[in-house]
């Protein structure tokens, strides 16, 4: 029964004649297609008017519409761009944003292994200093003749503004400065933004502290050939087991760092870029002396000594080429001795200069500092008419 119901529908389907096409007629069709080909001449004509009359507006903006293929010109202008260093010191960032920024290193090296570009290393200078630099008039003489080959940087106590005139080495290389003291973090944390800064200069392959009471020992050009040949960054670090050594040791540095790690050494480093990014970078070590190295430990002797021996001992020269008198003070001393007017003489500088016995590229050398400290400025006279002849420069 239900087979004969469906052969019925299907019966139904096949009598009921289809519906016949709808054909517009051909008056109806030829106007339709009029008006439409009367509605895209009028689009086009108000589009070219529209180009006639904005085609300096569409011209300036196409550049920004349409970016060139790699390898034109724009493409060197950013690379100019990044590779430019900033006209200025002073700047905006917080010390965690400049640490952040200045922590980024290359990691592809052009076709011949170096940069992909013409790269002149520099010397970064970095002055930590109070405020005024009194033996700036020596600096700018050893500096002289020497553009493109050293940057200078320079941390004061945040409220000094320097005076330089525009033809100074020093004019606007004062950077963004906090508070430091004696003997506290705030003394790395100077350090590292010293560093930061100069980091942000991608020419800049040897980082020097200094304070204001050094002079150089030599001509900047004998300075510079010895960092440049120079295959292991000066950081004094010694294992000192007595009071002042491990006796500062925190047992809460542990496990980052053991008793048998830490280090002492003098302050005034000289350090290669790679060394240099290690520092700024560093989460591991830093947030340690920041909580356990307090009064009494003196952090700046410490701090970067004992990190980098961990890390990367092998490329430590283990000696810095900052000469300085401890002597004069007893073996307690807390500060160095000062040298003023009377102390300068031919003898006492050249004493100094081919006086020491060390190590340089796995060969005993004589030539073991580069610049001395400290200098009253007092002594910047003597020390003026003495650098033709004794210093090389001037």
């Amino acid at each position: 029964m239900q087979a004969r119901v469906v052969e019925s529908m299907e019966d139904a389907k096949q009598a009921v004649p289809p519906e016949p096409r709808r054909v517009l007629p051909a008056g109806m069709l030829k106007l339709s297609l009029g008006f439409l080909l009367l509605g895209v001449g009028v689009g086009l004509s108000a589009f070219g008017l529209f180009l006639a009359r904005h085609s300096e507006a569409v011209a300036a903006a196409a550049p920004a519409l349409f970016r060139p293929c790699v390898g034109a010109p724009e493409e060197e202008e950013a690379l100019e761009r990044w590779i430019r260093p900033p006209a200025r010191a002073r700047h905006a960032m917080a010390d965690e944003e400049l640490l952040w920024l200045a922590s980024f290193a290359p990691r592809a090296r052009g076709r011949s292994g170096g940069y992909p570009f013409r790269r002149v290393p520099k010397v970064a200078f970095m002055f930590l200093a109070h405020g005024p630099l009194p033996l700036a008039p020596l600096w700018e003489r050893f500096f002289r003749g020497n553009e493109g080959r050293y940057s200078i940087y320079v941390h004061t106590m945040p409220l000094y503004r320097a005076n330089f005139t525009s033809d100074s080495v020093f004019y606007r290389r004062q950077i963004p400065s906090k508070n430091v003291e004696w003997g506290q973090m705030t003394m790395c944390d100077a350090e590292r933004r010293l560093l930061a800064n100069a980091l942000l200069d991608i020419s800049n392959e040897w980082f020097v502290l200094v304070s204001e009471s050094c002079i150089p020992l030599f001509d900047f050009n004998t300075t510079y050939q010895y960092f440049q040949n120079s295959s292991q960054s000066f950081v004094m670090s010694i294992d000192d087991p007595g009071r002042d050594g491990r006796g500062r040791y925190n047992l809460n540095m542990a496990p980052e760092v053991e008793l048998e790690q830490w280090r002492k050494g003098w302050q005034w480093f000289q350090v290669d870029r790679e060394l240099a990014v290690a520092i700024v970078g560093d989460t591991v070590y830093y947030p340690k002396f920041k909580e356990f190295c307090r009064p009494g430990c003196y952090a700046d002797e410490h701090y970067i000594q004992t990190m980098l021996t961990i890390e990367v001992t092998h490329r430590l020269a283990n000696r810095t080429v900052t000469w300085v008198d401890w002597s004069r003070g007893g073996p307690n001393a807390a500060h160095p001795a000062t040298f003023g007017r009377g102390d300068i003489t031919e003898e006492f500088l050249r004493g100094i200069r081919e006086g020491g016995a060390c190590m340089y590229n796995d060969q005993n050398s004589t030539m073991c500092f580069l610049f001395a400290r400290k200098f009253a400025p007092s002594a910047l006279e003597p020390l003026l008419e003495l650098a033709p002849t004794v210093l090389g420069f001037g």
